[in-house]
């Protein structure tokens, strides 16, 4: 499953004023408006769009210094090979005015005429490939894996335990058990739509407060940050616009959840929905390779077209962001529906990438089960012998990685762990706030942090957007393990993978909050391997030592 769009959403802290609405707020004292600000950003408490590049100043933007890089370290100087970078994610818009030129292309096969022409086994894969679509179309929406689980063992509803087998009585223990985390996930959706759903229902009447105050049915930040109220309702109204605003939740985001969370209960938490079929696959075949499509943007590409600007969204044309990598190739790889991303997928996916040339593969996903966990390690071991490095988002559960794992994960099933493998939890953009409260963290499982917060790059329709989540995260150290390497072709996978973690910015005296709790601190140093932030201009310098270089 991808990381969600805005983790937390439900979690929002809305005073209740802002939660009970207008009619309520008018109970409420009257406060002064705020001042007029310099930027819409300034006014929302945003950090520059940029500030992921930036470096430490005044305990403010703790990013990865990469413009301090570019400017003193690289001014001058050109890439000395592109680096393929494979996004495998829900797909990419490879036509978006500020991804098209750094599209991975097949040049061994020849666009449309249906003929495998690189004899790889996947015909017309002239940009990546898609393992969730068909001839049939394309999956949308699918089930979370618990789902998956709970169908396979329902045959034991009503089961007599004294009349199975040994291996019998075994699968009805298990049985007991996932029914009894499937009914708490149906429990938690059903709670969280409520959530959202009252959300909705007060920015909606919010939303009628502020278009009668500005006579105008399009509202914008600067329209209502510049509004000068009398009515304890319209101060209101405009506080909960701003401070949802703040955390870059709009109505259309709202909206967005609840038709998340609708459908996560329609058909994600549904044993009987399949919608597999479109693929023409056979899902328990885990020893096939060649299905799919090569549609690679697929029906909604928001979440990896966002994922693949960190990486390499193209430098210096004028428009839209800039990505950490200057000389990248994205290859997209689609494996991740509206729901859990099947192992078998994953597996392929992360072959797929390493055998066309991927030198780097970023994975912004994750979910609470893995049933094939071994064809994903065989998967993993492969790639780890031919030199690729794989970049994972820790998870947005705000939870301990011992405790909750996050699948795909490094540990094989049989003992080891490959050499290539970087995992990555999220920070935000000030000192007493660095470990993004969403965050999955471990000082065991995660190796380190990057930037994860309010992070704009592309999505679909030549568009821009402000996530967060760690799956904004993993590609900015993709996107760094690619710079390195655009610049020192000589260096392995190994030394840029260990050149990243060494050169991380340590915070050794810095307390922050635990993810997931509202007080109590905890030493960042304590939230992963190297308690640091990945820093592009330190892994820059540490790269020329190791390359023998000025």
């Amino acid at each position: 499953m991808r990381n969600t769009r805005f983790p937390g959403l439900v979690a929002l802290a809305l005073g209740a004023s802002v939660l009970a609405g207008p009619a309520a707020a008018q109970q409420q004292p009257a406060r002064p408006a705020p001042a007029p600000a310099a930027t819409p950003d300034e006014a929302l408490g945003l950090p520059p769009a940029d500030w992921w590049f930036q470096e430490q100043a005044g305990g403010r933007f703790p990013g990865t210094a990469a413009a301090r890089a570019y400017r003193e370290l690289l001014a001058g100087r050109q890439p000395r090979q592109p680096v393929v970078v494979a996004i495998v994610d829900t797909g990419v818009d490879i036509e978006h005015e500020d991804l098209d030129g750094v599209i991975w292309t097949n040049e061994d096969e020849i666009p449309g005429n249906g003929v495998d022409d690189d004899r790889n086994g996947y015909v017309d894969d002239v940009h990546g490939w898609s393992f969730i679509g068909g001839r049939g179309g394309n999956v949308h929406q699918d089930t979370y894996e618990i789902t998956r689980i709970y169908a396979s063992l329902r045959r034991y509803e009503g089961a007599r335990p004294d009349t199975l087998s040994a291996a019998g009585r075994a699968d009805f223990q298990r049985w007991q058990q996932v029914k009894a985390d499937f009914q708490k996930e149906i429990a938690s959706a059903q709670e969280q739509l409520q959530q959202v759903a009252g959300i909705k229902t007060a920015l909606d009447q919010f939303l009628g407060v502020l278009r009668r105050e500005v006579g105008s049915d399009s509202l914008t930040v600067e329209k209502v940050t510049a509004l000068r109220p009398v009515r304890i309702d319209v101060m209101q109204a405009q506080q909960a616009y701003l401070q949802l605003a703040a955390a870059g939740i709009t109505p259309k985001a709202v909206d967005e959840e609840v038709e998340r969370l609708q459908g996560r209960l329609r058909n994600g938490l549904n044993p009987d929905f399949n919608p597999r079929t479109v693929v023409g696959d056979d899902p328990a075949d885990l020893t096939q390779r060649n299905y799919g499509n090569n549609d690679v943007e697929g029906p909604d590409a928001s979440h990896g077209t966002h994922v693949a600007g960190i990486v390499g969204a193209e430098r210096g044309n004028g428009i839209g962001v800039d990505g950490i990598a200057p000389a990248v190739r994205i290859m997209p790889v689609r494996v991740v529906p509206d729901g859990d991303e099947r192992d078998k997928d994953v597996a392929n996916a992360i072959r797929y990438a390493v055998d066309n040339g991927a030198r780097v593969i970023n994975m912004s996903f994750g979910k609470a089960y893995s049933p094939q966990k071994g064809v994903v390690d065989d998967a993993v071991r492969y790639a780890d012998s031919k030199g690729v490095l794989l970049v994972h988002a820790a998870g947005n559960d705000a939870s301990n990685l011992d405790e909750r794992p996050s699948y795909p994960i490094r540990a094989f099933q049989a003992g080891g762990q490959p050499k290539l493998w970087i995992e990555v939890g999220a920070s935000s953009y000030t000192a007493d706030s660095l470990a993004a409260s969403f965050s999955n963290y471990s000082q065991t499982r995660v190796d380190v942090f990057a930037p994860g917060v309010s992070i704009l790059s592309t999505v679909p329709g030549n568009g821009y957007e402000r996530n967060q989540g760690t799956s904004m995260a993993a590609p900015v150290v993709s996107g760094l393990a690619a710079l390195i390497m655009s610049y020192y072709p000589q260096l392995t996978a190994e030394q840029v993978r260990a050149i990243i973690l060494e050169s991380a910015t340590r915070f050794p005296n810095q307390r922050v909050i635990k993810p997931g709790e509202e007080s109590g601190q905890v030493a960042f140093s304590t939230l992963s391997a190297t308690g640091g932030v990945v820093n592009a201009y330190e892994a820059l310098r540490l790269a020329a030592q190791r390359a023998g270089s000025r």
